[in-house]
């Protein structure tokens, strides 16, 4: 038993009290908003931006100048999502969930491309790119960046960027030494599964009742 608890913990021996603590917390957020997302629930911004604030000071604290990156983009994306989900759409209706369009997926493929070319750059002038681990950086952060922008707009296919981006970070994330956000993402690949289910037959229903 001690050896498994070595194995998933051990990484944590010598880390500060706080810092372990804070990114227990930010984890517990980062599930609230992940569960709002699937509820369709505006809390996914406020829970998502104490998560994402949190991370920022520890992957700053850390040296993981992608991951970091990541969520202060999210930080301000949930702003942007917030004003988005409250903008009503005429006739008092919200903004509703709804399929990408043909001008949103070329604006999806300049944003991951540039995401990509942006962190290779930051990689390269802070001499980041001394491991494999920095390249698949630079894929999760052009994923999550594209599924994050996708959530804000409300479309349905933000939750196929999020698995794909959620199964790669799990053992990135373990590997890197950070167990319980390595747990967090296994935890968000099930939801955001979930999640994609539960907005695809809200769709459904909207288009039979449009």
């Amino acid at each position: 038993m001690s050896q498994i608890f070595n194995f998933l913990f051990g990484q944590y021996e010598g880390y500060q009290t706080i810092n372990i603590v804070l990114e227990i917390v930010a984890v517990i957020f980062g599930f609230l908003s992940v569960w709002y997302s699937k509820k369709n629930n505006i809390l996914v911004f406020p829970t998502g931006m104490v998560s994402t604030l949190i991370f920022v000071y520890l992957l700053l604290h850390w040296g993981l100048l992608g991951d970091m990156m990541i969520n202060a983009y999210y930080f301000i994306m949930s702003v942007y999502g917030w004003y988005i989900w409250t903008r009503q759409t005429g006739n008092d209706q919200l903004t509703p969930i709804s399929k990408m369009t043909a001008k949103e997926q070329k604006i999806g493929i300049a944003i991951f491309f540039a995401t990509m070319v942006f962190v290779y750059v930051v990689y390269t002038i802070f001499d980041k790119l001394n491991s494999w681990t920095a390249w698949v950086d630079m894929l999760t952060t052009a994923l999550f960046f594209v599924g994050m922008w996708l959530m804000a707009k409300r479309k349905l296919e933000n939750w196929i960027f999020w698995i794909i981006a959620d199964i790669i970070s799990i053992p990135l994330y373990f590997y890197k030494g950070f167990t319980f956000t390595s747990l967090q993402y296994l935890g968000f690949t099930f939801i955001a599964i979930s999640g994609y289910y539960a907005w695809k037959n809200t769709l459904g229903k909207d288009l039979q009742t449009a």
